[in-house]
């Protein structure tokens, strides 16, 4: 799961080494622990898809990312980004991620042989 938060990116995933944790990784130094503090080890490790990395409890996790959705005072959330080099990575995903949309943003109508709808199983 990636989580953009408006001072870090996470991508979380589950530990292979114990299913009590998470494996919570961060490209940037300094992510992990401005979310987490400084109470978890994190360990860098080059030439890996995430240099960052800790082993967090999964309890833990949810905890900490539950809070920051309880706290969300914002109304955009880009414009709540205040590191440039972050709002910039946001700023391409959001350019990416709006491909998947029928209608463009701002658009007013669907694009012409629009076929990016999910092929969901029913439940």
């Amino acid at each position: 799961m990636w989580i953009c938060l408006n001072d870090s990116f996470l991508s979380i995933v589950n530990s292979d080494q114990d299913p009590t944790v998470l494996m919570v990784r961060a490209r940037r130094r300094g992510d992990i622990e401005a979310v987490f503090g400084n109470h978890w080890a994190v360990t860098t490790i080059p030439g890996r898809d995430y240099q960052f990395h800790a082993s967090i409890p999964r309890e833990r996790v949810g905890e900490v990312i539950a809070g920051h959705l309880k706290s969300i005072d914002y109304t955009k959330f880009k414009s709540s980004v205040t590191d440039p080099h972050l709002h910039h990575a946001y700023a391409n995903v959001w350019r990416i991620m709006a491909d998947l949309q029928e209608i463009s943003p701002y658009g007013t109508g669907p694009r012409p042989g629009f076929r990016k709808h999910p092929q969901r199983l029913q439940k």
